[in-house]
């Protein structure tokens, strides 16, 4: 990984709404919450994250995302 590249982290899903197409994913890393957007979920057909569930993500610093000053770039659910 060079300084450019985003840090990969692991987290948990703290909430996601279906409907909004967004949440907040919750690692030490990225204190007070990180935004997520449902095109950032590396998956194949409808893209959803559930509350509780462990995901794996990349993620950068912003100034405002909707309240938040973490945006995640790319998440990988957990299959479990």
């Amino acid at each position: 990984m060079t300084d450019d590249e985003p840090a990969v982290i692991r987290g948990l899903v703290r909430t996601y709404d279906v409907e909004r197409g967004w949440g907040v994913l919750d690692a030490p890393e990225v204190p007070g919450g990180c935004w997520v957007h449902y095109s950032m979920i590396a998956a194949d057909g409808f893209r959803e994250l559930i509350a509780g569930r462990q995901v794996t993500f990349s993620w950068e610093q912003v100034a405002n995302q909707d309240g938040y000053r973490f945006r995640a770039l790319t998440v990988w659910p957990s299959d479990a």
